[in-house]
């Protein structure tokens, strides 16, 4: 989530979140056994890489994070911050980095060359490494220009393990989390992974808000930026 929120405001801003996902879905203690009879994947994909970042997401729900946004100085490549805080573009990270994938390093390199074309939310006249590349704007911009921007539907089936998909929350909050091959108990929706003030958790919100974009990105297994059905 974009972390660029006035002190004043951050606290309430933790608040609404926590009574949010308090209020749409039950919380996973377990991970439900319920998956699609067969797992879809798409032309082009490198092998099991959906599910790979699914699990990688997953096994973010295991670490206790305190939701915490805060501007922090982060080493370059491979800064991270205290492993007990974090927001929710820290969930997209952490899972790319179990597979290899380092989004700080990709996001600043495409900023460092096409500076312009990204979101001027915060009014930086530079990238900035120890920020960029956790919030969501900047994210949608990268996914968008190295990665397959796919169809935002209401249709389930559109949304595949390893998937990425942003919203708008009330107040205009940008969000993002990560496709899961698990689905709900009705068997009808995937789960996403995400951490909307709670820390990472997987839940049945993939519908619950305002769908804003929907990717898939493969870092240098696959980098096309071109567009999917």
């Amino acid at each position: 989530m974009s972390i660029c929120v006035k002190k004043l405001f951050f606290p309430v801003l933790i608040i609404f979140l926590a009574l949010a996902a308090a209020s749409f879905t039950q919380n996973y203690s377990e991970i439900p056994d319920v998956k699609p009879p067969v797992l879809r994947t798409r032309k082009g994909e490198p092998a099991g890489f959906g599910r790979k970042l699914s699990n990688a997401a997953i096994e973010r729900t295991r670490y206790q994070v305190v939701y915490d946004g805060s501007y922090r100085k982060i080493k370059y490549p491979g800064g991270d911050v205290p492993a007990g805080v974090g927001v929710c573009t820290d969930v997209i990270i952490r899972a790319y980095r179990q597979l290899g994938i380092d989004l700080q390093k990709d996001v600043h390199l495409d900023m460092r060359s096409a500076f312009s074309r990204y979101p001027k939310n915060w009014g930086l006249k530079r990238p900035d490494t120890n920020i960029d590349h956790r919030r969501v704007p900047n994210l949608q911009t990268f996914f968008s220009r190295k990665g397959l921007v796919l169809t935002v539907s209401t249709d389930p089936e559109d949304y595949l393990p390893g998937d990425l998909v942003t919203w708008m929350l009330p107040g205009n909050l940008p969000h993002i989390g990560v496709v899961t091959e698990h689905f709900s108990n009705d068997a009808k929706r995937p789960l996403i992974v995400h951490n909307i003030g709670q820390g990472p958790q997987l839940e049945d919100m993939l519908f619950e808000f305002k769908i804003t974009g929907h990717y898939r990105y493969y870092g240098q297994l696959l980098q096309r930026g071109t567009h999917a059905e």
